[in-house]
C-alpha cells in the first residue's frame, strides 16, 4: 500500500537546510542536512518516546517478572533502562542532523559548569535519584523513617522521592536527602523487628515470679518469635517501681503494634491475676 508513496519522500533529501562539515579518513569534506535529514531525527526521537514509555514495562512482563528478584530490584532496572533508551536515542537523533559529540561536549561541559552553580540542587538530587537506583539503600515497598517522617516508598522518580505515610497522605522527598541524612530502613535485608515494653511493679513484689509472669506471657503470644528468643530483664530500682522489660521480636512491620497492643493487656491480666501491684509514680 506505503510502497507507491514511500519515493515521494525523497524530495525531502532535496531540500538543503543547512551544511556540515564532517571529518573523514580523506580529510574535512561538506555534508549537506536535508529536511530529509530533520524529519528522519523527528521520527526517531518520537520512537524513542514510545520505547522508553512501552518498553521497560514488556521488559518486566517478559523476563524480570520470571526471575528470583523483588519488586525494588526490577524498579531500579526498569528507571535505568528508561534512561539509557533516551540518552542513545537522543544521540542518534542528534547525529542524524550532523551534531555528534566532538561538536557538543564543549556544550555539555559548558552546560555542567551551569548546572553545578545554578542548578546544583536539581542537579544533586538527580545524580542521588541514580545513586538510589543503583546502590538501593531503599526501594519501592520499603517501609523508613527520615527525621519525623515515616512511610512506606511508593516512587522514586528522577528528582524526587515519594512516601506515603500511616495517614495515606503522599510525601515528596528531595533524594537528595535520602543520600544525605541518616535514614531508618526498617524492611532493607531484613523485616524482623524487636519490641520493647516497659514494666513497673511495686517494691513489694517479687522479682522472680514477676519475671515468669511475663516471661510466660511473652512466650504464649502467636506472632512473638522462638527465635530470637523473648526475654524479660530486671533493668534497674526505679523512684517508684522495680523496672522490668520485656524484649521480644515479630516477623513483620505490620505486626508490631497490634503486638504491643496485645501484650500490654495480657500483661495487665497476668499482674493482675498473681496480685502484682502496678504502682502509681
Amino acid at each position: 500500500i506505503w510502497g507507491g508513496l514511500i519515493p515521494a519522500f525523497a524530495i525531502l533529501n532535496e531540500i538543503t537546510l543547512w551544511h556540515q562539515t564532517v571529518q573523514t579518513a580523506s580529510g574535512a569534506q561538506v555534508a549537506d542536512i536535508t529536511l530529509g535529514n530533520l524529519v528522519a531525527a523527528g521520527a526517531l526521537l518520537g520512537l524513542i518516546t514510545f520505547l522508553a514509555r512501552n518498553l521497560p514495562g514488556v521488559l518486566e512482563l517478559v523476563v524480570l517478572q520470571r526471575l528470583a528478584m523483588d519488586s525494588g530490584n526490577r524498579n531500579a532496572i526498569i528507571t535505568i533502562s528508561r534512561y539509557l533508551i533516551t540518552g542513545v536515542g537522543l544521540l542518534a537523533a542528534l547525529d542524524i542532523i550532523g551534531i555528534g559529540w566532538d561538536q557538543v561536549q564543549w556544550l555539555v561541559a559548558a552546560l555542567g559548569v551551569g548546572l553545578g552553580f545554578g542548578l546544583q540542587e536539581i542537579f544533586a538530587n538527580f545524580v542521588s535519584g541514580l545513586i538510589l537506583l543503583l546502590e538501593r539503600p531503599i526501594r519501592i515497598g520499603d517501609t523508613v523513617t527520615l527525621g519525623n517522617l515515616s512511610g512506606t516508598v511508593t516512587r522514586i522518580h528522577i528528582r524526587a522521592t515519594t512516601i506515603t505515610d500511616w495517614d495515606r497522605k503522599e510525601i515528596v522527598v528531595p533524594n537528595k536527602t535520602f543520600i544525605t541524612s541518616s535514614l531508618i530502613n526498617w524492611t532493607l535485608s531484613d523485616p524482623i523487628t524487636r519490641l520493647v515494653i516497659p514494666v513497673g511493679v511495686g517494691y513489694d513484689s517479687d522479682p522472680v515470679r514477676v519475671h515468669a509472669v511475663l516471661l510466660a506471657v511473652a512466650v504464649a503470644h502467636p506472632l512473638v518469635l522462638k527465635e530470637p528468643a523473648p526475654a524479660v530483664l530486671f533493668l534497674k530500682f526505679g523512684e517508684s517501681a522495680l523496672e522490668f522489660e520485656v524484649r521480644v521480636f515479630v516477623r513483620e512491620l505490620a505486626n508490631r503494634l497490634p503486638v504491643t497492643h496485645e501484650l500490654h493487656n495480657l500483661i495487665l491480666q497476668a499482674l493482675r491475676a498473681n496480685q502484682v501491684e502496678i504502682p502509681f509514680p
